[in-house]
């Protein structure tokens, strides 16, 4: 019995002291790793380092003995310039976070008595824009039925969805894991459609929202039988007056060069006569 009771404890104790932690945050922000190391975990010193399991750079110690911090904001690459705080506790905060910082962040101490190492995978993701909806096209036909053409877009996002919502239903979604791209997200509706559309840009920790208007955005057709839709009407009657008038200047100069050429024959005639 008392085996077991030793056992767990010791058991409880590694797990105290061993394990790993997922924390995500947004750029921009600050991060604190928090710990709350023993006293003599403190004396014996106790080490930050950043990077891969087989790369690690030591970015910040409480030196054992004398408990002095010392920062190692240089390392690996200069990612941690003025962004480094270590307190007495173990601590360490990342200030104004930037995409490069994600990754392994693993706290080591040398004391055989309290063993110490525990890893920290952060990650930082990219602040998120409200997504912006266009129109592409809107098409009208003979028939009661006529379509419009939108797409919803946002910029710079990494490790994104995009989602047109119907209702409370996903209609459409999209996702990326690249860096610093543009993404878009069609959507084709009818004039008369009545349902409640919305865009949705989320990553694991954020979300924007962007609703769209179809009676804003999508103008009805202008039923004429020219197939003429209302947000291009202007223009076509623009074209139209225009043409018009150039047919009409068309037909009056033909008009007036035919008389010319009339007019000159007559005076041929009327010398040849008098001749």
């Amino acid at each position: 019995m008392f085996h077991m009771i030793l056992l767990c404890w010791c058991w409880w104790s590694l797990m105290a002291v061993f394990g790993s932690e997922s924390v995500s945050v947004t750029e921009g922000e600050s991060v604190t790793l928090h710990m709350n190391i023993t006293e003599q975990q403190r004396k014996d010193g106790i080490s930050w380092k950043f990077g891969p399991t087989d790369n690690k750079s030591l970015i910040a110690e409480i030196k054992d003995g004398n408990n002095a911090i010392k920062l190692y904001a240089y390392r690996p690459d200069g990612r941690f310039r003025d962004r480094l705080k270590l307190d007495q506790t173990g601590s360490l905060t990342i200030t104004n976070t930037r995409i490069t910082h994600s990754g392994l962040y693993q706290i080591t101490t040398s004391n055989h008595e309290e063993l110490l190492n525990k890893i920290f995978n952060i990650t930082v993701y990219t602040r998120l824009s409200v997504p912006v909806i266009t129109r592409v096209s809107s098409q009208c036909s003979s028939s009661s039925v006529s379509n419009c053409s939108v797409l919803c877009s946002v910029m710079n996002v990494s490790h994104v969805s995009l989602s047109w919502f119907n209702e409370s239903r996903v209609h459409s979604s999209i996702s990326v894991s690249d860096l610093n791209i543009r993404l878009s997200l069609p959507l084709e509706v009818e004039h008369q459609d009545t349902n409640t559309y919305r865009c949705v840009v989320n990553n694991p920790i954020t979300n924007h929202t962007q609703h769209l208007n179809i009676t804003q955005l999508c103008h009805k057709c202008s039923g004429s039988v020219f197939n003429i839709c209302s947000y291009g009407f202007t223009e076509a009657v623009i074209r139209l007056v225009v043409s018009a008038l150039v047919g009409v200047a068309v037909v009056a100069v033909m008009i007036s060069d035919v008389r010319s050429r009339r007019d000159e024959q007559k005076k041929r005639s009327d010398t040849q006569f008098n001749d």
